[in-house]
């Protein structure tokens, strides 16, 4: 196991998600852990890549800054996306709603751990 793969397992765990993703801003997966399809999951991250540069650009558009985090409730799963730096971010997915609040906090933990291991 990578040490992304690591890190993300840990906030998979800790957060009881489905899965977890680290990728770059065109939505290309470095490393995931996930319970579902390899493919459907590579699938899933890419697309919230494509949301999320579509957020960063409508709000530098704006004058707001980018995104840093975004919350997708749809009627099967919940998907939060975790700006990282550089155009890469996190992803973790939930079958069951979270408890946000703790989710982030994970989502930081594991942003932070991931942007040493970049370096």
């Amino acid at each position: 196991m990578t040490p992304f793969a690591a890190i993300l397992k840990t906030a998979v765990d800790a957060s009881h998600a489905i899965g977890g993703a680290f990728a770059d801003s065109q939505g290309e997966m470095v490393d995931s852990y996930s319970t579902m399809n390899t493919h459907d999951w590579a699938v899933l991250t890419a697309h919230y890549g494509v949301v999320l540069s579509q957020l960063v650009d409508a709000f530098g558009t704006l004058h707001y800054g980018g995104a840093e985090l975004f919350i997708a409730r749809h009627e099967r799963i919940e998907v939060i996306v975790y700006a990282i730096e550089q155009g890469y971010y996190m992803l973790l997915a939930f079958s069951e709603p979270p408890d946000f609040d703790a989710v982030f906090d994970r989502m930081c933990t594991a942003s932070a751990l991931i942007k040493k291991e970049m370096l």
